[in-house]
């Protein structure tokens, strides 16, 4: 689960990491009782999206700056969140669709000597949290990963010790901090990594962590993302969680227990399994189509929940054509025929459709389909029914 920076940087400072001053203003109608009871006139107008980039992008309705905006008055701070609110804004993690200003962070802009980039992540390979540091702050880190590897530093953290002093004093040394910044920075990260394991969190990224011209550090901006399957143990980070951020059919699918994913291709996918649904969108690949979506409808699923997960995949306008790939055990094939056939009948199918049956009930499931009259091509095998859903959609 992904949040806002707005809601990151109050994290930040539950856990005593200093962030600077902002507020957040999602309605037009605030801007001026807001904007009036603020301390400072210079104003940093950052638009809140679920996308990295904000900075170099672009508003549709070209705006003339990005979703970062420096204001030297609080009349041009008005101008500029009046504009943004509404709008949709473009950067290389959106895609061309862009995403919608629902809401500004306004902040009181920072004189600052040095910048750093900090994260705490999970490294899968090594099965460990993993504390990375650069003295290249504010900027694209893959670039810095990829062109100076020595300025990116990592920490490997066992997670029966967590992160030590000793691993953080040796850090500091590396970039070369004064025994009183060690220690703030010590301070800092101590309380970084308590902020990671305490709330499931995935991913903790302050870009960029600054020292300031008093020569204390302040995190100027940061990311955070949560482990999915520990946000039930956390009822306060669900509160967090933006509907408006996320794909509507996305959000659709977990109301009914079912795990979808878009996709910008145009050959919906429907099958039961994680591993399976991988194997199928690979295969589509392969035979030169682009999948619309993952849809695992799972193991257990009811003919309700099919039928409920083929109208969600058929609410994309983009789609050609659909495969479907299951094997029955716990889910039988006949009830996967009824979902679809229903769901077909309620939408006027009219694209093609590939379907490969094996497992429990698979006479049954191509009796219903066969007797429902749907334009439907059966498949012997996981290859065949990747190959033909491709070549029908040419």
């Amino acid at each position: 689960m992904n949040i806002h920076e707005y809601q990151a940087q109050n994290l930040l400072k539950e856990f005593n990491i200093p962030v600077p001053f902002g507020v957040m203003i999602a309605s037009k109608d605030d801007c001026q009782a807001i904007l009036g009871a603020l301390h400072f006139d210079k104003i940093c107008v950052k638009a809140q999206i679920h996308a990295g980039g904000r900075g170099a992008g672009h508003f549709k309705n070209d705006l003339g700056h990005g979703g970062v905006k420096f204001a030297s008055s609080k009349k041009e701070a008005f101008y500029v969140i009046k504009n943004m609110l509404g709008n949709t804004l473009v950067t290389k993690q959106t895609g061309n669709g862009g995403k919608v200003v629902h809401k500004v962070y306004l902040v009181e802009p920072v004189r600052f000597s040095r910048e750093y980039y900090v994260a705490i992540l999970v490294d899968r390979n090594l099965r460990r949290p993993v504390l990375m540091l650069s003295t290249e702050g504010g900027v694209n880190i893959e670039a810095i990963a990829d062109k100076s590897p020595e300025k990116l530093h990592k920490i490997i953290i066992e997670p029966s010790m967590g992160l030590t002093i000793s691993q953080i004093k040796e850090l500091a040394s590396r970039i070369r901090l004064t025994t009183e910044q060690t220690q703030e920075l010590s301070d800092l990260l101590l309380q970084l990594y308590a902020l990671f394991i305490v709330k499931d969190c995935s991913l903790i990224e302050i870009n960029p962590l600054v020292l300031d011209k008093s020569g204390h550090f302040l995190a100027i901006d940061s990311k955070i993302n949560f482990d999915d399957s520990a946000l039930p143990r956390h009822p306060d980070i669900v509160k967090l969680r933006d509907i408006e951020e996320e794909n509507p059919n996305e959000v659709e699918a977990l109301q009914y227990n079912l795990n979808y994913i878009a996709l910008d291709g145009n050959i919906a996918c429907l099958v039961n399994g994680a591993g399976l649904a991988m194997a199928t969108m690979d295969l589509i690949q392969y035979h030169g189509g682009q999948p619309a979506n993952f849809l695992d409808i799972g193991g257990g699923a009811n003919e309700g929940q099919i039928t409920r997960a083929f109208k969600i995949i058929l609410k994309n306008p983009n789609i050609r054509g659909i495969v479907v790939n299951i094997f029955g055990g716990i889910v039988k094939c006949d009830a996967v025929a009824q979902g679809i056939v229903n769901a077909a009948q309620a939408t006027l199918l009219s694209i093609p459709m590939v379907v490969r049956f094996e497992g429990t009930n698979v006479r049954e499931g191509k009796e219903v389909l066969n007797s429902s009259g749907l334009r439907i091509t059966f498949a012997d095998d996981l290859d065949d029914a990747a190959n033909t859903i491709v070549n029908l959609c040419k």
